[in-house]
C-alpha cells in the first residue's frame, strides 16, 4: 500500500503549483523527484495523469519546512517540473 502524501494546490497570478512539506517527501533528491514527476504527470506533454497543467507556468512545486535559523520562519525550495521530460530543476529563480 502506498503512503498518501498530503499537498496543497495554490494559484496566484499566472502560476499554479503544488506545495509539500519537506517532511512528507523522500529526503534523497532522486526519489523526491520521481514522486514529484508522478504527482505532476510528467513526462507527458498533456500531464494527463497528474496535477500539472501542461505548461511550465502550471507545473511548479514548493517544498517548505521550518527554518533552522531563529530569525526565519520557513525555508522554501522552488522546483520546476519539466512537462515533457523526466526532469525536475531547482535552477529557476521564480516561483
Amino acid at each position: 500500500m502506498q503512503k498518501a502524501i498530503p499537498c496543497q494546490v495554490m494559484r496566484g497570478g499566472t502560476s499554479k503549483g503544488l506545495y509539500f512539506l519537506a517532511s512528507d517527501l523522500p529526503t534523497e533528491a532522486e526519489a523526491r523527484n520521481r514522486l514529484l514527476l508522478a504527482a505532476m504527470g510528467s513526462p507527458d506533454a498533456r500531464q494527463i495523469d497528474g496535477m500539472g497543467g501542461a505548461h511550465p507556468l502550471t507545473s511548479k512545486v514548493a517544498v517548505i519546512s521550518p527554518s533552522s535559523l531563529p530569525s526565519v520562519d520557513v525555508d522554501y525550495l522552488f522546483l520546476q517540473v519539466v512537462v515533457d521530460k523526466a526532469e525536475v530543476s531547482d535552477a529557476q529563480n521564480c516561483g
